[in-house]
Parts: structure tokens; sequence; C-alpha cells
């Protein structure tokens, strides 16, 4: 589909045309980074974007992780249902994240190591029907979920679009069980009438003894059912 001519007018669309994006969305992770700076990790090394396509987030990801030229040992893949043309230093997977395989694989690529981070700017195709579009991205985020604690190591950060809605709350304290800090954005690229934000959420810290799993047929009570959300006073939810 062609963009519109207000995607044309758009700063950011053309910025991304100048720079070299396959999407204006490049600007909303860049934009993150410059405020929580999850991509200035000396150390990291392995990162998973989920929902990929068409591949902007890759890009950033690709730029800031190889930006130096020292990337020997830094691993980047990127999982889509769709197709992707490819991207310097980023292993495409054309899967399902609600599928083990898919889980497998990463695992794989990453020789059975941890991922420093996960990202996803998954969105399903917005209806205009605000409780519709809020509960399919609720869908979509937990769907990243499960598959980002079966593969982020302790102390390793997520990230992902969320839509701000009367659900919002609860979403806060499940991630809030399960990472140190959890906090809300909209960076300045995210249009002002769009209902999405992002979470950005740091210090994957679960529970011990706890057993994530990718069981696609879990709902999201199931899903943290041994989890008593809430509980933990020393966990932050930012706004």
């Amino acid at each position: 589909m062609g963009k519109s001519s207000k995607d044309k007018r758009d700063l950011y669309y053309r910025k991304a045309k100048e720079q070299g994006y396959r999407a204006r969305s490049a600007f909303k992770l860049l934009q993150l980074n410059e405020e929580f700076h999850f991509l200035d990790d000396p150390n990291l090394k392995r990162v998973v974007d989920l929902c990929a396509a068409p591949g902007s987030w890759s890009q950033v990801l690709s730029r800031k992780l190889f930006e130096k030229g020292d990337g020997t040992d830094k691993q980047i893949v990127a999982v889509d249902l769709q197709a992707m043309m490819p991207i310097d230093h980023v292993t495409t997977l054309q899967a399902d994240i609600t599928h083990p395989r898919t889980l497998h694989q990463i695992l794989e690529l990453f020789g059975n190591h941890r991922a420093d981070f996960v990202c996803s700017d998954g969105a399903p195709d917005v209806t205009g029907l605000h409780d519709l579009d809020e509960y399919v991205q609720q869908q979509l985020i937990m769907s990243a979920l499960q598959l980002t604690v079966c593969v982020l190591k302790r102390g390793g950060t997520f990230v992902a679009k969320i839509f701000r809605g009367r659900d919002i709350d609860l979403i806060y304290a499940q991630l809030g069980y399960l990472f140190e800090h959890v906090t809300c954005a909209k960076p300045r690229s995210s249009r002002g009438s769009s209902l999405e934000a992002f979470v950005v959420c740091q210090g994957y810290n679960p529970p011990d003894g706890w057993q994530p799993s990718l069981d696609t047929n879990s709902s999201v009570v199931e899903f943290f059912q041994d989890c008593p959300v809430g509980s933990k006073d020393s966990r932050t939810v930012a706004p």
C-alpha cells in the first residue's frame, strides 16, 4: 500500500527516507534510547527484535551495535511472519513468535545463551474501535512477553509497544512483577493522536523457581497464575 500524503509531509517520514530507514518508527526506538540508554551498554551482545517487519528497528539495532565496527561477538535476530529484506548484521527468521520452534531457533542461534535485550514494535491493524484495538494489542504484547521471558537473561531489558487503555494498570502490574523498573513512555515521533506508547522494562528479575512457558493455549491469567501480581513492594512501576 502506498504512503498517504499525510505520511509524505511528516517530518519523521522524510528523515527516515534521508537516513535510509525503512520506516519512521526507527525514530521511536532512537528517542526511547536517548531517554533510557538501553542500547548504549557496551556489554550488549545478543538482541532479539520481535514483529520486526519492515525492519526499521532492526536497522537501528544494527547501526547501534556495530557502529564502531567491533561486533564479532554480537548477534541480532529479527523475527516476523512476513519475509524481510536483508539487513547488515541481522539474522532474520520468518516465523511465528507464539510457536515453540521459534524459541528453539533463537536459542540455537545464540548458542543457547540468553538475550540481553528484546524489543517488539508489533501492532495489529487498527480498526478504530478502541476497545477492540486495545484487546488485540494486549494479546500481542503478551505473546511477545511469553517468548521474551524464555530467552531474556536476568537483568535484561524488554521494550514493547502498548495501547493505553483501561487495562493498562493490569499490564503494568504484570510487567512490574517480572522487571525491577517499568516505565511507560511516548517518544515525540509518536503521533499525539495515537493510542500507542511504549513500555521500557529494565532489570528482568523473575521470582525464584518460576518456570515461564511458551504455551500458545495459555491466557493472560494462566500465564501469571503462579505470580502473585503486586506482592513485591520493591518493584517500581512508573506512569
